[in-house]
This record gives C-alpha cells, structure tokens and sequence, in this order.
C-alpha cells in the first residue's frame, strides 16, 4: 500500500485508499478540470473538498502541497518513478494526468502541441480574465465608481470569445479530437452565466461556442466531475 505519510495534508483530509490519486478541490471552474479529466480518463480517485475559506485553502497542510493555496491540487500514489508525487496548477494537473493516462492530449507529437496550445490559452487567457471580468462585474469591484476597470475586461472578454467562436467555426473539439483543452476551456466559458456576464458579451451571438458548451456538458463524465466533490 502507498505510502502518503509525507504529505501533511493527509492529515487535515486523510485518505480512505491511499492507493488511489487523491484530489483537493472545489467546484470552481478550475477545480472542476481535475475531476472532470479523472473521470474522462477512467483514474480511480478519491476526491476531498477544500472550500475556499482560509482555513482550507490557507492552512498550513494544504499550504504544504500547493504554496499558491489555490485549487486543485493532487497527490498520485503511483507517480512516474513509482513514488508519490504531488502537484498543484489545474493546467500542469491535466497536462500531467493526459500524459499518465495517454488520453485526451493527441495522438502525435503535433497534435499533442496543439492541445497544449489551447490548454494555455485558458491558463493564461481566459481564464484570468474572465476572472477579473467576475470580479469587476459582480463582485466588490462592481461597485467601483471608475468603471474603466470594467470597460477594459468586458472588452477583453468579447474579444476572447471572438477568438473562440472563429476557432469553432468548422469543428466540434477545439483542438481537433476531445481533449484536456476543452476540459481547460469549457468550464470557464460556463463560469460566465456564474458571473452574470452573458448578456454584457452577447453570449448569444457566438453560436458556435453555445453549441460547444452543450456539447460539453452533454458528457456523462463531465456531468459527474462538474459536481466533484460535491459542495456541503
């Protein structure tokens, strides 16, 4: 049996079978690429739920596997020499768990590029922000009287989307085949219904990404990971 007694953050969410991958996370667009990849690839988990409360994200077991204290972060029991290795960053997680599993990055060393294209695209891209967009939106800088912070992520994310909605002209997976790039992507064009943000982006004029996204989410195991681990 594995042995995880080297992580401290067993000891704050033991777990159950530490033979298996354990995953730390919380059903936020990024957190939601971990689970919904395990799933996809069919890598037995167990998944334990850090809110995004300081006293989980910050606390000094998860601080001891990912410094950052963001979700989601993994422990693999079975890492690539044969001893436990953890990881945090969602984009590197599934680049990582693509690569253990041989699934959902390519089938060549040229599609394999072009999956990871688009997989920073998200990391770097939309994914900031759409988050910034959500916090200047809906949340507390939504207040501000100075709406040029607003202006210049609403501008941003229409732009975002113009890429994406060209991009998905002619296919039905951003990269070609279904891959970790539409796991990275998907959720976050989602999290624009959280953020209030559709219409303000005129979500409705990008055909193609609306029928992307129910594409998506049509996926049984999507479906599953969209609501691991479950919030309480």
């Amino acid at each position: 049996m594995a042995d995880l007694s080297d992580f401290p953050i067993t000891g704050k969410w033991p777990a159950s079978d530490p033979t298996k991958l354990q995953l730390y996370s919380f059903p936020t667009p990024n957190g939601v690429k971990a689970s919904i990849a395990l799933e996809e690839m069919g890598i037995p988990y167990e998944a334990h739920l850090v809110t995004l409360a300081d006293a989980d994200v910050k606390s000094p077991a998860f601080l001891s596997l990912n410094p950052n204290n963001k979700i989601p972060a993994i422990i693999d029991p079975n890492g690539p020499d044969g001893t436990p290795i953890g990881l945090f960053e969602s984009g590197a997680i599934l680049i990582y768990l693509a690569e253990k599993s041989g699934k959902l990055i390519g089938a060549t060393p040229g599609e394999k590029a072009k999956v990871i294209q688009w997989v920073m695209f998200q990391m770097g891209g939309l994914g900031p922000m759409f988050g910034q967009l959500g916090f200047f939106y809906k949340f507390a800088g939504s207040e501000w009287e100075d709406k040029r912070p607003q202006q210049r992520y609403i501008d941003e994310g229409e732009r975002l989307l113009a890429v994406l909605e060209k991009e998905m002209a002619d296919k039905e997976w951003i990269a070609g085949a279904y891959s970790i790039a539409d796991i990275a992507i998907a959720p976050w064009l989602r999290a624009l219904d959280f953020y209030g943000a559709k219409e303000i982006l005129g979500w409705d004029q990008h055909p193609n990404l609306v029928a992307y996204v129910d594409r998506f989410v049509a996926r049984p195991a999507v479906q599953i990971g969209l609501v691991t681990p479950p919030r309480e």
